[in-house]
C-alpha cells in the first residue's frame, strides 16, 4: 500500500507494521475542538460494510491517530466525535485499499 493523503479534509493513510495501516486525522472534527475522535472502519465492499467497528483515536503531535489491520484488500472509513458529530466526507467516506 502507497501513502496517500487528503489535504482538503485532514485525512491521511500510511502503511504501518504488519498488515496494519496508520490513519491520521486533522479534519473537521478535530478543528472544531473535539476532546475524542473514534474512527469508524468497515471492510470489503465500500457500499456495504461488513465486520464494522468504532475505535477510539489518540491524540498525537500530528493529530488524532489509530493503527489498524486491514482484513480485507478494502476498508472504508469515517470519523465522529464524542458528541455523535460525524465527519464521512460528505457521504463518501474514505477508502484505503492494499
Amino acid at each position: 500500500m502507497q501513502s496517500w493523503k487528503d489535504f482538503e479534509k485532514g485525512v491521511e493513510v500510511r502503511p504501518a507494521f504488519g498488515n496494519q495501516i496508520n490513519i491520521c486525522y486533522t479534519g473537521l472534527l478535530s478543528k472544531s475542538g473535539a476532546d475524542q475522535v473514534f474512527l469508524h472502519c468497515g471492510y470489503s465492499d465500500p457500499q456495504n460494510w461488513r465486520d464494522t467497528t468504532t475505535m477510539s483515536m489518540e491524540r498525537t503531535p500530528r493529530g488524532w491517530e489509530k493503527n489498524v489491520p486491514m482484513k480485507d484488500h478494502t476498508m472504508a472509513f469515517c470519523f465522529k466525535d464524542s458528541a455523535n458529530n460525524w465527519d464521512n466526507n460528505s457521504g463518501y467516506n474514505w477508502i484505503a485499499r492494499i
